[in-house]
């Protein structure tokens, strides 16, 4: 199955990922991939009972350029937003460090949060 992950963070209760689908079933591709990490934590943590995430999903279909961006914002200034850290470059589960690789992003953004998601009337699935 081929599908882009354009952007993405792991929180501990939840996750936010931009994916372009190609022509897959966005449905299909989040089910594997809720079940690939779900197999890994259940591995590695050895729970054997507990379910790992929920059954339905939250989408939205980026709609232009300004809301792709706010998106891709949203999601790596999400651990900052929910006090985990300070900055977002700390969080290891995001795709905040290959922007700032790809010199998209300064090392010191989002310790305040970002304009674009300031009086942003978007619902970002939380």
């Amino acid at each position: 199955m081929r599908f882009e992950i354009i952007a993405h963070v792991i929180m501990p209760d939840h996750f936010h990922i931009i994916i372009d689908p190609k022509r897959n079933n966005l449905s299909d591709i989040l089910k594997r991939i809720k079940i690939s990490f779900a197999y890994r934590i259940r591995k590695t943590q050895r729970i054997y009972s507990q379910t790992i995430w929920q059954k339905r999903f939250w989408d939205h279909i980026i709609r232009d350029e300004n809301d792709f961006n706010a998106h891709i914002e949203y999601i790596h200034y999400n651990p900052v937003k929910h006090g985990f850290v300070k900055n977002p470059l700390i969080w290891e589960h995001s795709s905040f460090g290959e922007f700032i690789n790809d010199g998209l992003y300064e090392k010191d953004w989002g310790k305040s949060e970002p304009e674009i998601l300031k009086d942003n009337n978007v619902d970002y699935g939380e």
